[in-house]
């Protein structure tokens, strides 16, 4: 190849600041269209596993520290650094399933739609993300919250163990055996964890033979109304139930209004084994008090694996322009989406969006035991500014910094996946439990007591 520089034991690309093909890998490595002015010295793409060691050697030879990327799909462009080097993993993407054992191991690059698709195959399934172009790399560090989640816990939960380079470029195994407090921060630490993993060991699931929505589309009046009425039925949902709150802007197929009305969106998906337990399982959200001033409706209708990310892919659409930042709470739903329903009426942009999913990692708290990544409130809401133009930044990244303020009132903390690290020096500490901060800052000082890897992303 030309335009880039080879390094000893390194297969894959090498591209130093200045080099010819430097600015087109630059503005590839995120996926969102938002691309801070942050520039590595070196972009390394790895041909494959073994190229890992030796770019870690190589930063390590350079006084480089070092960012790694899987999928590019941080909304704040935690991967993106000033100096340093970018190890871009997006190449590795293989995966072995085990279907006698249900188990598979996976690098990071690996699309997680697509891994769920060939999973649904065999009849397997894993709580891969709901975005139907996210990486497994970023997205399992981070903890997951994917399909499912309520029953199966966030991803990182069936994480068995992982593959990793040290800072030292020391290849190592961990699991709850062997390195078991890097094991530990790998599920949940995120965009700070301080090795590159390059494989991770899966326990699968058999596959929910049936999976059926039910939704209601309502004008965003009733937003508090149905927050409370939903809430509580939720008290009555099992756990294979997936329920969420959208506020948005209503589908062009639902209203020929321009402009087109805001919207609250009930929605909830059971994942089961046979059709009757998916429609016993949304049992109590069949009768819902509003439904006659619905723009739209369904009930128990059934929803395949690759219709639920075909519809999920209509609204992270690439091409576009993002902003997001999370918050628990231990506020209740209705007091939370009522705050964020006002400032849907502000928003630049009728593709931004509010989602809020409901026990977005069940209510079994052994589902997230013995990991870096923990549920810090009741209540859990994800504001997301998205829009197309450049000249369209500032009113967009304004409106999410004011829905943000409108109810970090009420925060607990927040989800480090898709928390706006730029927004406050504090966002990464309060994205973990203080005693899981600590833990994380001395297996940090154990493994990388020289800091080759770059720390949370600050303002």
């Amino acid at each position: 190849m030309s335009g880039h520089t080879r390094a000893p034991g390194i297969e894959g690309v090498v591209l130093w600041r200045g080099d010819a093909a430097y600015d087109r890998a630059w503005a590839g490595v995120l996926w969102n269209e938002v691309r801070p002015e942050r520039y590595p010295d070196v972009i390394v793409r790895a041909a494959s596993e073994r190229d890992v060691p030796a770019a870690v050697g190589l930063a390590r030879s350079h006084g480089l520290r070092v960012a790694v990327r899987a999928g590019g799909h941080s909304w704040c462009g935690s991967p993106l650094r000033d100096g340093g080097m970018l190890l871009d993993l997006s190449a590795l993407r293989g995966w072995d399933i085990d279907s006698a054992s249900a188990t598979a191991t996976v690098q990071p690059g690996v699309i997680g739609s697509e891994l769920a698709l060939e999973l649904a195959r065999r009849d397997l399934a894993f709580p891969a993300g709901h975005c139907p172009s996210v990486a497994l790399g970023g997205y399992l560090l981070s903890g997951g919250l994917g399909w499912n989640s309520g029953l199966w816990g966030p991803a990182c939960a069936s994480v068995r163990g992982i593959e990793a380079v040290t800072a030292d470029g020391e290849a190592v195994r961990c699991d709850a055996e062997e390195n078991p407090d890097l094991f530990w921060a790998s599920r949940g630490a995120g965009p700070g964890f301080f090795a590159v993993v390059t494989a991770f060991r899966l326990r699968l699931y058999p596959r929910p033979s049936s999976v059926m929505t039910t939704s209601y589309v309502l004008p965003l009046t009733y937003t508090e109304q149905a927050a409370r009425w939903a809430a509580e039925a939720a008290h009555r949902l099992p756990p294979n139930v997936e329920l969420s709150f959208v506020l948005g802007t209503a589908d062009p197929s639902l209203t020929a209004e321009v402009p087109r009305p805001k919207v609250v969106i009930v929605a909830a998906t059971a994942f089961a084994g046979t059709e009757q337990e998916a429609v016993l399982a949304l049992e109590p959200l069949r009768d819902c008090p509003f439904a006659g001033s619905a723009l739209a409706r369904q009930t128990a209708e059934p929803s395949p694996l690759d219709a639920l990310y075909s519809n999920a892919g209509t609204v992270f659409l690439a091409g576009h322009r993002y902003a997001a930042d999370t918050l628990w709470s231990d506020a209740d739903y209705g007091t939370l989406l009522t705050r964020l329903g006002s400032m849907m009426t502000a928003a630049p942009s009728d593709k931004s969006l509010v989602l809020a999913p409901v026990a977005p990692v069940g209510r079994d708290e052994d589902l997230t035991a013995d990991m870096a990544f923990s549920a810090l409130g009741q209540s859990y809401v994800v504001p997301y500014a998205i829009w197309d133009e450049p000249a369209g930044d500032d009113a967009n990244f304004r409106w999410l910094r004011d829905a943000m303020r409108a109810v970090e009132p009420f925060g607990t903390g927040h989800y480090i996946a898709e928390a706006d690290l730029t927004a406050d020096a504090s966002r990464a500490q309060r994205s973990y439990a203080p005693v899981d901060w600590e833990r994380l800052r001395k297996v940090r000082a154990e493994y990388d007591p020289q800091g080759v890897f770059h720390s949370y992303l600050t303002p």
